[in-house]
């Protein structure tokens, strides 16, 4: 089962939460058809808008008295093809166990009237986005292509199941940005209970207006309330995207780009095999087609002598790089004649989506391709993209970001190259990259504020970062947890999980009425009328105890015994067992985070200081540090810093997505020190704003960090300002620094008058 992130957890549940508070006291627009609930996932891409949305479901569904049916839309083919495979078998198949996933035109009648599992149908918008749909040629609309006596977009609007039971229509729209009012005029004719969106940016057609007006002023909800937004601060803490946008700009020959590129790509491949990562670095070139310094490029000549840039730039991949050509793909509508064919081993994708899941089945590692290969292909391997000159627009390039943001093995590694998406853009003149610097950066800071953008010259933008090397090579131990004593107290609270499946009373649930529209008499003169319910859909023992695992502490997971026959038990989601599940998922993450431990792996490879982002126009020198200069600092950061450089020992400054700590806390999963100081072989990591870490009992879990080898040590230093006590209070209007160290198998406090004293004490046995 895949394990979601916290963040996707809440997001999901803040859905499934509204949603079924709203089912409870809709709003109508007559007497039978309600005014749907309203809601917009806004996340960036690569957060996981997909298991979000599949999570949430899955809430709703438990929350409901009959799974509901989901139409899952989206515009584009391709984006379609991977939410179905990714839903029906694939990685997020878990996540929806309790749907039947099929494309739309593949459902019938019996699909609505089994109303034991949910149902959900993908199927792009111009499976059913068409104006005169009884002239059309889409099957959704006809009537008699499925032997029923009713067209399946009738089916999907009357969705009564076996027992007469309208089931709740939830409509998911992916990249809800192409949402379009006639597009919407559509599934309004389905009478939806929900709409959800999903999209980096918030954006409503026109089509809904009279509808969240009426929920702004009867239900008196705020924007927020039509909003589930996922900080994109989390996302990168994550690992699911990178935390670096580097920019290279180049007004040389295309070849001396490609060079320079193909150059920073070996560096990374090497780096990937080094550390063991699992993925090899891969490169994209987005280039005009049949197009030469806007002339057309002439098919009727050998292919030695083409101009067209895709077959020069695989020429010089192949012919001075000595790329294997099986690992370059041709993504674009390539012209050439039979007289002169392409070479045998051009692997040429002519047809857009068409080819698709060809091209997705080779695993290139160079994919050469126009704009027209965008939403959809999202391979988190691509680190490297070569633009060129006549692409090289602000808007374009902007667009092409995306497809490299994604993390592969959705972690950060030691090496910041595996961690940045890079850009090598060749243009005529060195105003147009300053154009497209100054788009990116917008971009980047209204969707994905928290990716810090890198340029390669100094002239560039103010406010952009340049990259500082280091002076000399130094190393930090890495760490992790050591879950022995937590695996021995988790498997003694799963003895008391209670056994539900002979059980008919405490499963049953006791929540709050909604009503279903049922369907009274016979199909001839059926009539329908509103009816209330109180209970909801049953589900398996192990979907609620896993689920709010999931939210608390998912890490606790791999530690039970999620194979236990006693959670094939069904209950409701309401119930009395219900609760008791979640209270024992409660003590397991508890026990999980009070009996586990952080220890430094002194055998694996440490983590290596690496180069660090400066904004130049407030860098500030540092001759003793790592690296030359530093910006970004704060007051406290620079006080200390400067106490560091006279005490004339070697340290570094540490940025936030550099290295970090796990941490066994509820609120947060990793620790990022501030600075780190090397004493002889060991070395000390110090963090000077560290009042919340302090206040949190788990995580002062950091000071009595231990070895597990016999290499380097790492020792934890928090320094927090004021005076505190052994309480862990503050005394008020106190002054100095408070350095934390660990004493007696807890954290023990001592006040430093200056930052001195506190630099002095830290680097102290």
């Amino acid at each position: 089962m895949i394990e979601l992130f916290k963040f996707q957890t809440a997001a999901s549940r803040d859905i499934a939460r509204r949603f079924i508070d709203y089912k409870t006291k809709r709003l109508m627009k007559d007497e039978v058809t309600p005014l749907p609930f309203i809601q917009m996932l806004s996340a960036l891409t690569g957060s996981g808008k997909t298991p979000i949305l599949a999570n949430s479901l899955e809430l709703i569904s438990a929350g409901l008295p009959t799974p509901p049916v989901v139409l899952w839309v989206s515009k584009g083919k391709v984006v379609v093809s991977q939410t179905l495979h990714n839903l029906s078998g694939g990685k997020y198949a878990s996540l929806v166990g309790n749907y039947t996933v099929k494309p739309l035109q593949d459902f019938d009648k019996r699909d609505i009237e089994d109303s034991s599992k949910g149902l959900l149908l993908v199927a792009t918008v111009g499976k059913f986005n068409q104006k005169d749909k009884e002239s059309g040629d889409r099957r959704i609309f006809q009537t008699g292509l499925d032997s029923a006596s009713q067209s399946l977009w009738d089916q999907l609007r009357e969705r009564f199941d076996s027992a007469g039971v309208r089931r709740s229509l939830v409509v998911i729209y992916d990249e809800g940005h192409n949402l379009s009012d006639q597009q919407t005029r559509l599934i309004n004719e389905l009478a939806p209970d929900a709409l959800i969106a999903a999209s980096a940016t918030a954006k409503y057609p026109q089509e809904l207006t009279n509808d969240i007006a009426r929920l702004r002023r009867e239900r008196n909800w705020a924007d927020a309330d039509f909003q589930v937004m996922v900080k994109s601060s989390e996302v990168v803490e994550a690992g699911l995207i990178k935390q670096f946008v580097k920019f290279d700009g180049f007004t040389t020959p295309m070849e001396e780009a490609i060079d320079e590129m193909m150059a920073d790509f070996s560096k990374a491949s090497a780096s990937a095999d080094t550390l063991g990562a699992g993925f090899r670095p891969k490169a994209i070139y987005v280039s005009n087609t049949n197009v030469l310094d806007k002339q057309s490029d002439d098919p009727l000549q050998p292919f030695s002598d083409r101009q067209a840039r895709p077959i020069r730039i695989w020429r010089h991949l192949v012919e001075q790089h000595g790329i294997n050509p099986n690992e370059i793909a041709v993504y674009l509508n390539l012209k050439f004649d039979k007289k002169y064919p392409a070479p045998e081993n051009f692997h040429l994708f002519a047809n857009g989506e068409d080819d698709y899941q060809e091209f997705t089945q080779g695993d290139y590692r160079h994919v050469i391709f126009n704009l027209s290969l965008q939403e959809g292909w999202d391979d988190p391997e691509c680190g490297f993209a070569y633009i060129d000159k006549d692409m090289g627009s602000p808007t374009q390039v902007a667009q092409v970001i995306g497809r490299v943001l994604r993390q592969p093995g959705a972690r950060h590694y030691a090496d910041p190259n595996l961690n940045t998406a890079h850009f090598y853009i060749r243009t005529d003149e060195t105003g147009t990259f300053e154009e497209v610097l100054t788009e990116v950066r917008k971009k980047i800071a209204k969707d994905a504020p928290d990716i810090e953008i890198i340029v390669s010259s100094a002239s560039t933008s103010k406010g952009m970062k340049l990259l500082e090397s280091v002076k000399k090579v130094k190393h930090v131990p890495v760490s992790g947890i050591n879950t022995v004593d937590a695996k021995i107290a988790i498997d003694a609270l799963m003895t008391k999980l209670p056994d539900y499946r002979q059980d008919s009373v405490n499963t049953v649930g006791t929540g709050s009425k909604t009503r279903v529209l049922q369907k009274v008499g016979q199909e001839s003169d059926a009539e329908v009328q509103w009816v209330e319910v109180t209970h909801s859909n049953p589900v398996t023992a192990r979907w609620v105890f896993m689920r709010e695992l999931e939210h608390v502490e998912p890490r606790a997971s791999r530690l039970c015994n999620l194979s236990d026959p006693r959670l094939d038990a069904k209950v409701e989601y309401n119930s009395r067992a219900a609760d008791q599940l979640r209270r024992l998922a409660e003590d397991i993450a508890k026990a999980y985070i009070q009996r586990s431990e952080i220890k430094v792996k002194s055998n694996d490879d440490p983590y290596e200081i690496s180069e660090i982002a400066v904004t130049p126009e407030d860098a500030e020198p540092y001759k003793y540090a790592l690296h030359a200069r530093y910006s970004g600092l704060n007051n406290l950061e620079k006080k200390f810093a400067s106490a560091l450089e006279r005490k004339k020992t070697t340290w570094a400054r540490n940025p936030t997505s550099g290295y970090s700590l796990p941490l066994l806390s509820e609120k947060g999963r990793k620790f990022s020190p501030d600075f780190f100081v090397w004493i002889g072989k060991d070395v000390v990591a110090i963090d000077t704003k560290g009042d919340h870490l302090i206040e949190n009992e788990a995580d002062r879990k950091l000071l009595l960090l231990q070895n597990d080898g016999k290499g380097p040590s790492l020792h934890i230093r928090l320094v927090t300002e004021g005076e505190w006590d052994s309480s862990f209070r503050k005394k008020p209007g106190s002054k100095g620094m408070t350095v934390w160290m660990p004493k007696h198998g807890t954290a023990w406090p001592v006040h430093c008058q200056t930052a001195e004293e506190a630099v002095a004490l830290c680097m102290s046995p």
